[in-house]
Order: structure tokens, then C-alpha cells, then sequence
């Protein structure tokens, strides 16, 4: 006859057991699903898997065979999943690290290989497109795109935070990145 710690084992095991048959049968077109609402970022695709089976896991009732096939379930959940994560990114800005800003955007313009006249152009519809912005904007991008300074150096020479810096060089590149759209600039 069983034992009472023998009972209370074999449900772990069982819903272990469950798990594991859970992720052989679905992980697969779970990946591919979630490979593709992702564009293609597997990192994330693997995390999205991962805590959508977790939440299997979590909720047995869903995975009942009576329910009929729990694909349908793990899909939906996989696709909140990448709704949730997609509308977490919108809700705040996004952060800039504490190293240079900008080198990518600097190299663009300082590409020897594009034409002198271009260049100029180029260079004078940016300064044009950047005078409508409002002093602290232009300021902060000045000091980080311009003279190349890190955040910190930023807002030691501006005389503010550094969560300052941050913020002004996010909403200054939308400010600007909208005055190129009115003027029809593409840089």
C-alpha cells in the first residue's frame, strides 16, 4: 500500500511529467510562431516560449484534454505575451547608455565618401531644422552629438542630471526626427 509521501510525490511527477510532454509536443511550432511575431529575435522568442509554458504550467485547468487541444491556448498566450512586451516598450522612453550618443549618426554625416556638396547640404538643413528646436533640446544635442560628450560629461557642462541629459537627447531626437518629416528632410 502506498504511503502518504509516496501520494504527494507521483502529482509533482505526474505534472512534471506533464510539462515535459507539454514542451516536446508544442515548444517547436511555439518557437516558429513566436520567431515570428519577433522578426526574427530568437532571445526573445526563446523567453516568450518559455514563460508561456511556465503559465501552462502554472494554470492545469487549460491544459485539460477536455478543453480540446491546449495549442490553441499556449499560441494566444504567446501572442499577449509579444502584445505585452511590444506596448511596454512604447510606455517610456527609450534609454540611452552612459557612453558616447550618437557615433553611428555623427559617422553618417562625416562619411568621406559621400559628395562635399551633398554633405554641405546636408549640413545646412540640419542646422536649419535644428534651430526650431527649443534651447534646452538644441543644447543637449550640441553637447552629445556634436562635441561627442558621454552623459555624464553632458551634464556636468549643462549643469543637470544626468537623467536629465537622457530624457532631453530622447524627446530632442523626436522633436527633430518631426521637423525633418514637416521640411521633407531625409538625412
Amino acid at each position: 500500500m502506498p504511503t502518504k509521501a509516496d501520494q504527494s510525490r507521483k502529482p509533482a511527477r505526474t505534472s512534471e511529467e506533464r510539462l515535459r510532454a507539454l514542451y516536446a509536443e508544442h515548444a517547436g511550432p511555439l518557437l516558429g510562431y513566436a520567431l515570428r511575431l519577433l522578426h526574427g529575435d530568437r532571445s526573445s522568442a526563446e523567453d516568450v516560449v518559455q514563460e508561456t509554458l511556465l503559465r501552462a504550467w502554472t494554470h492545469p485547468e487549460a491544459m485539460d484534454p477536455s478543453r480540446g487541444s491546449p495549442r490553441n491556448w499556449l499560441f494566444t498566450v504567446a501572442r499577449n505575451l509579444v502584445i505585452d512586451a511590444i506596448r511596454a516598450r512604447k510606455t517610456r522612453p527609450a534609454e540611452v547608455g552612459e557612453g558616447r550618443l550618437g557615433e553611428d549618426w555623427a559617422q553618417s554625416l562625416a562619411d568621406t565618401s559621400a559628395d562635399p556638396y551633398d554633405r554641405s547640404l546636408d549640413a545646412w538643413e540640419l542646422a536649419e531644422v535644428v534651430s526650431v528646436l527649443s534651447p534646452e533640446h538644441r543644447a543637449v544635442l550640441v553637447e552629445t552629438y556634436y562635441h561627442g560628450a558621454s552623459v555624464a560629461q553632458a551634464a556636468k557642462t549643462l549643469g543637470i542630471p544626468p537623467g536629465t541629459v537622457k530624457s532631453r537627447t530622447y524627446y530632442a531626437l523626436r522633436a527633430l526626427r518631426l521637423a525633418c518629416e514637416e521640411r521633407g528632410v531625409t538625412l
